[in-house]
């Protein structure tokens, strides 16, 4: 027998992952309202509460991409095609864009009332050509919908594997307004999305829902809710849409416990996920390494703080005396780029390579609510090699020296986020060792910058995963467009005369 859950009392004690007991709080009683939903993440036992609001907000997008999946499959590939062409014609548009760059600045004015870092919020020309070439790149892609991937032949039979769509991909997108182009690339697939984007960043979404992305599905025939926006601000939006058991993949960007937290809540609905996860790339110095390629990977590196930037590097002890200048150079000169400093995190134990005149200096750090003057080098434990230094302007990277490569790999597979990284050696047969012993999906031997689906694979990404919890069943850490599908079965009989 079920009943619908009318209140909450405080200290009422909730099972959980089987074996384990939280408890409902005062504050989370006195806050629950009727016709509230309240979820039970499994792993750290932590009470959700997603008010109505929220809870419809959710279901009524999730409702308009259901319908919208109906319909796509009597939607041609040409009209898809057209509705990337359509949808990257209106951002050309200058007055389309104007509304849409007002609405941005209103987001990044709010952001900086709040303290909230504008670093990835500001929609400008650069990102506005990427969404544009994103969309074109969708728009030349060829179909896969429907194509027949193997085929079997039996004696008056047979059968074919056919790419199929999939269903409905929902998205939860850190603040950054051009996921738009990002996420309509499941249409290419004939899927659906739906959306919740950060609170920094809705203004603007909802700008190019209005003037770009409606208009496009409408003038190319597509169904509305093909590509649909969770109207809310909260988290708890997310959570429900996470928990929505109509979804067949769930997409989340960004990094931390709220993404873990969003992972946990859609697997427990039974709906496979794509998780960022932590980010940061690390660097590995051998000592086959060149020290002319080594100084330009750390500075090429550095260019911008994103999922991929270069976080920590590990110099092999012979090389140091060698190789440690190069390396803080590089970092100087990152600063200098961008018109900044630089901030080090030096593992303890690797000080007594630091020159004299960095163990004491101090440094203007741009953080999200302004400059701080704080260290230049500060020392940093061993085990907090796995921080994601989220810096704002003032590139910031964590530096140890280790005996051997043997080390490094150890530090790397127990610290690190398991995600980038790069060894400079010009031994072929260490590259070799090092890439398989290494747990990372992306592995090279310059720029840790390279991973992005766009810039590496010329395919817009859906997301990056890096292997945190696991390495991914048969497919790559770079989740694009064309591969959301699932493939179906098809049985053609010619022989009436078949029989088992």
């Amino acid at each position: 027998m079920s009943l619908a859950l009318e209140r909450l009392v405080a200290g009422t004690p909730i099972p959980f992952a089987g074996n384990r007991v939280t408890v409902v709080s005062p504050e989370l009683a006195a806050r629950f309202q009727p016709g509230d939903h309240l979820l039970v993440e499994q792993v750290s036992g932590e009470l959700l509460l997603i008010p109505v609001a929220d809870q419809q907000a959710a279901a009524v997008a999730i409702e308009r991409a259901a319908a919208a999946f109906t319909a796509l499959s009597a939607v041609s590939d040409e009209a898809i095609s057209q509705f990337f062409d359509l949808f990257a014609q209106r951002l050309e548009t200058p007055e389309c864009w104007a509304n849409i760059a007002s609405a941005n600045l209103a987001d990044i004015e709010r952001a900086k009332a709040r303290g909230r870092s504008t670093t990835r919020l500001l929609a400008d020309e650069r990102m506005r050509n990427d969404m544009i070439a994103g969309l074109r790149a969708w728009r030349d892609a060829a179909p896969t919908r429907g194509k027949v991937i193997s085929s079997v032949e039996h004696d008056g039979w047979k059968v074919e594997q056919v790419i199929s769509p999939l269903g409905i991909v929902a998205f939860v997108f850190e603040g950054r307004p051009n996921v738009f182009a990002d996420a309509a690339g499941v249409l290419r697939t004939g899927n659906t999305a739906v959306l919740r984007i950060g609170s920094d960043a809705l203004g603007t979404a909802q700008a190019i829902v209005t003037h770009a992305l409606n208009p496009a599905l409408a003038d190319a025939g597509l169904p509305a809710g093909a590509v649909s926006l969770v109207e809310s601000v909260n988290h708890a939006a997310g959570w429900a849409m996470f928990a929505d058991r109509r979804l067949s993949l769930a997409v989340a960007r960004g990094s931390g416990r709220a993404v873990s937290q969003l992972g946990s809540i859609a697997q427990q609905a039974g709906t496979a996920v794509s998780l960022h996860g932590t980010g940061g790339a690390w660097l590995i110095a051998d000592r086959a390494a060149d020290a002319t390629r080594f100084a330009a990977v750390v500075r090429n590196s550095l260019d911008r703080k994103v999922c991929n930037t270069l976080n920590v590097c590990l110099i092999q002890r012979e090389r140091a005396v060698e190789l440690l200048p190069l390396f803080l150079g590089a970092l100087q000169q990152a600063g200098i780029a961008r018109g900044q400093g630089c901030k080090l995190h030096i593992v303890e134990g690797s000080e007594g390579y630091l020159p004299a005149e960095w163990q004491n200096a101090t440094v203007e750090v741009y953080r999200a609510e302004g400059y701080q003057t704080e260290a230049l080098a500060e020392p940093l434990a061993e085990a907090d090699l796995g921080r994601e230094w989220e810096w704002e302007e003032t590139p910031e990277v964590s530096l140890m020296v280790v005996d051997d490569l043997d080390q490094a790999i150890a530090l790397f597979n127990r610290h690190s986020p398991q995600f980038t990284v790069s060894l400079i050696s010009e031994d072929a047969q260490v590259q070799e060792r090092f890439y398989n012993a290494v747990n990372a999906p992306f592995v090279g031997n310059g720029i840790t910058r390279w991973v992005d689906g766009q810039y590496a694979l010329n395919k817009p990404e859906l997301g990056l995963s890096n292997w945190e919890s696991g390495r991914l069943f048969a497919r790559s850490a770079i989740l694009s467009g064309d591969g959301v599908f699932t493939v179906r079965s098809r049985m053609t009989q010619v022989d009436l005369s078949v029989k088992r």
